[in-house]
Order: C-alpha cells, then sequence, then structure tokens
C-alpha cells in the first residue's frame, strides 16, 4: 500500500474522526465520504471563498452537482488552486451555467442511436452498453452531463437482461464497450455477471470497459477485482488521464496490477482548455503512460454538451499537439486526435496534412522536420478485382463470414458495387429531378442516400 502522506490523514479525520488513517485505502470508504458541497471542500482544504463565489459555485452545483473523492480532492495544489489542473477539472465552474447556441445535452445522439434502454448502437460491429448513471466522481467536462447524479438509472438485472438480448440478438456485434457512469462502480459479483453474460455469446469477440477509476479512485483496483477480471479475458480496459499530475504512485500501482493480470490499456484524452492544452504536457503524459503500460489511444476534441464552451479549444490546437508528438516521440506515444462527430456520425480522426502533393507517377510528402521527400508509386499494378464471393478468392484469407455489406466511402471505393455517389436528404437538385419525374408520371422517391451509374 502507498504511504499517506500528511493531507491525506487530515483528510480522514476531517471526514470521519472515528476512522483508522487506513480507511483511505478502503475505495468504498472514499465513495462514501466524497465530497458533495462547497462547503466541504473549503473545510478540507483550507480554501475560503467570498459570499458572492460560493453563491455562484453553489447555484453550478444545484444544476450540474459535485462528487469528488478524497483521494483526488488530495492532490489540488492549494496555494494556485485556480488554476490547478485537478480542481479545474472536479469542482464547478460558473461559466458551466453559459449554455450556447451550438451546445447540446446529447450532443452524440446516444438516446437516437438507442435501440433498447442501455444500448447505443453506432458502428457496425460494436455497441455502448450503458451501465450505470453513477461515477465516483462528477467529471466538470463529462459529456454525459445530462446524465449525471441522475439515481434513476443504476439497472437491474431485469434492465440489463433488454441489453443482453439485443446482442445476443444482433450477431455483427463482436466487441462491447462497458461504459456508464463509471462500470466500477458496480459491485464486483454484478461485474462479473455482466462479463460472464458477455463471455457466453458466440459472436462476442471482445469486451472492453471504460472507466476513470484508475485516475480519480485507484484504490477501486483491488486484487479481488482483478482476480474476477482475469477470468473474462479477452478484455481490455480504456482509462482517462488528462494530464501528468494525475499519475500518481497510487495509479501507477492500480496500472501495475491491471497489466499484470494481461489486461491491455488504452487511454482515452480530452483536450481541454485551461488543462491540457499544450503540446509539452501532453507529450509527458502520453511518455508516462506508456511507461506505465497504458497505450494512448484517442486524444478528443471536446464535445458539444451544454456548458463546456470554456473547455473546447479550436481544432487548430489539436492538430498543433499532434504535429508535437509526431516524429517527436515514439508512434505508439502518439494518439489519434478525433471529434466525436455532432448528431452520432462518430469519431473522426483530425491530422496534419503529411501529404504535399499527389501525381500520377509519385506522391510528395514531408515529414515531421519538414523535409520534402518522393514516394514512387509502382509501375504496374494487378489490381485484384472484389466481388465478395470470398471462397472463390485466389488470396489467402477465405473466411465464410465474408458477406458484409459495404456502406459509405468504403462502398464508392469497392468493385463489386454500382453506387456511383452517395448524395445527402433533401438535396435541392435531386428534388428538382424528382419534380420533373413527377410531371411526366414517373415516381423515383423522394430522397436519395446513393445512386448508380
Amino acid at each position: 500500500m502507498t504511504p499517506l502522506n500528511a493531507r491525506q490523514k487530515a483528510f480522514v479525520q476531517g471526514l470521519d474522526e472515528k476512522s483508522p488513517s487506513s480507511r483511505w485505502h478502503d475505495w468504498k470508504w472514499h465513495i462514501r465520504h466524497s465530497i458533495r458541497d462547497v462547503k466541504t471542500f473549503e473545510r478540507l482544504l483550507g480554501i475560503t471563498f467570498t459570499d458572492d463565489q460560493r453563491m455562484a459555485y453553489e447555484a453550478t452545483a444545484e444544476q450540474f452537482p459535485i462528487s469528488i473523492t478524497p483521494y483526488y480532492l488530495s492532490l489540488i495544489e492549494v496555494d494556485d488552486y485556480e488554476n490547478d489542473p485537478v480542481f479545474r477539472q472536479c469542482f464547478p465552474s460558473v461559466r458551466e451555467m453559459d449554455v450556447l447556441e451550438h451546445d447540446m445535452a446529447d450532443p452524440l445522439h446516444e438516446e437516437k442511436d438507442s435501440p433498447v434502454p442501455g444500448i447505443t448502437h453506432r458502428y457496425p460491429d460494436r455497441v455502448l452498453f450503458h451501465v450505470s448513471n453513477i461515477c465516483s466522481m462528477y467529471c466538470r467536462h463529462c459529456t454525459r452531463k445530462r446524465k449525471v447524479g441522475d439515481m434513476d438509472f443504476i439497472p437491474d438485472r431485469k434492465q440489463m437482461e433488454k441489453g443482453l438480448d439485443y446482442i445476443r440478438n444482433n450477431p455483427r456485434v463482436r466487441d462491447v464497450l462497458i461504459s456508464g457512469g463509471d462500470p466500477l462502480m458496480l459491485s464486483d459479483d454484478r461485474l462479473d455477471w455482466i462479463l460472464g453474460e458477455l463471455g457466453s455469446i458466440d459472436h462476442v469477440e471482445v469486451v472492453r470497459i471504460g472507466t476513470r477509476m484508475p485516475v480519480v479512485l485507484p484504490q477501486r483496483i483491488t486484487t479481488d477485482l482483478v482476480e474476477m477480471l482475469k477470468k473474462h479475458h479477452p478484455l481490455w480496459m480504456n482509462t482517462h488521464f488528462n494530464h501528468p499530475r494525475e499519475m500518481t504512485a497510487s495509479s501507477r500501482k492500480a496500472l501495475e496490477m491491471l497489466a499484470n493480470a494481461g489486461i491491455p490499456m488504452g487511454n482515452q484524452s480530452v483536450l481541454l482548455a485551461g488543462v491540457n492544452d499544450c503540446q509539452r504536457l501532453i507529450r509527458t503524459l502520453n511518455q508516462k503512460l506508456v511507461k506505465n503500460r497504458v497505450r494512448p489511444y484517442y486524444l478528443y476534441q471536446c464535445d458539444l454538451s451544454e456548458g463546456l464552451t470554456h473547455f473546447r479549444t479550436p481544432v487548430s490546437k489539436g492538430i498543433e499537439i499532434i504535429e508535437s508528438l509526431r516524429g517527436h516521440t515514439s508512434g505508439f506515444s502518439v494518439p489519434t486526435y478525433v471529434i466525436d462527430a455532432p448528431g452520432g456520425g462518430g469519431k473522426i480522426p483530425v491530422m496534419p496534412n503529411y501529404i504535399v502533393s499527389w501525381g500520377t507517377h509519385k506522391v510528395v510528402l514531408r515529414n515531421y522536420e519538414g523535409v520534402i521527400t518522393t514516394y514512387n508509386e509502382p509501375e504496374s499494378y494487378d489490381s485484384h478485382y472484389c466481388d465478395r464471393k470470398c471462397e472463390k478468392c485466389t488470396l489467402t484469407l477465405k473466411e465464410d463470414d465474408g458477406c458484409e455489406k459495404a456502406i459509405g466511402i468504403e462502398k464508392l471505393l469497392c468493385d463489386w458495387d454500382e453506387t456511383l455517389s452517395l448524395t445527402p436528404k433533401e438535396n435541392e437538385r435531386m428534388d428538382r429531378r424528382d419534380d420533373a419525374a413527377g410531371s411526366c408520371g414517373v415516381d423515383n422517391g423522394k430522397y436519395y442516400s446513393a445512386w448508380a451509374q
């Protein structure tokens, strides 16, 4: 166990004078004593707000609740708390009450892409399984602020069975991401049951857990939890470190336990103004993650959820950060910078442009140093025409299930579909064609999503 410092010992006594200092290592103690009001925050850290500040913070907390684990609170540097990255991620800002024109309660349309309660099905072969709205800490930048603190959604087994039945009845689903809230707020037994049910579904090949516990409550990563998780391989875990200051001795120990259990880990950071919008900071964070066997997976552009405007950076800042990583550190230390498209379009990678020009026989490229170079295309290339009849294919992959349908840009690139163009609905030019065809007694349908040559 990591030894306690003086502040941590003071927190234990300040929150429950009857508790021995050893309770600091009990994750359930942290949940029971989470800081949920402004006055307790002031008392523990020795900070005194003005009456106006306190009223403003409390008004924000009524709309978007506070919940901070004592552990995470202990990471705040009091002398400069207003600029502290931990403080900014866990304590309410009055700017959260600024809901602007483009802000949305559900910017990713998770509810609209939910065929049954608890399931979001956006991509063809994977689903998000939403098992709780409850977190050990409510992050101020949460994309699901609409759900934060909603005690009405802690599904029982009967409710979860609806989600499990959906997965069972959709054989295309090979990857399930268990999310929330935080799935590790569930008991070991409940999580064991969910993982067991998913493991019994033949077409589910991979299960992932998205959690911020190694960051905000590493005490949750117990020996019992890890031993239970080991039974359910292949199991992956996504963490959510946003700043190097969050990589403490306790967090490193939690990551070590998970990695030693054979659980591959990825990290999803969110680019946050005033918290981590710095090239050097992100590089340092990613190198610390890799050192602790966590692969930097995504760097998210902050979503358009209500009250997050003060956290959002220009997209150009994210591209600048990626520019400072590619070539300047190991390739596996470079995450994919993505915008999770408003309206449920999914994650769109946004990267610096490394192709300078493209001719018939050459591609002109530049590297991270600015060196301009060329890549010569092959003089002859015998392309393989694909008709999706995999059983007759001369290539080495002969799969029984190679009959999936192409969608989107893939559909335009494939050989076996005659689609020429993808056209948005309510296209004015297509409407004119419909009108002209209608006047001749021809019904071509109201909308075109694709049309063939």
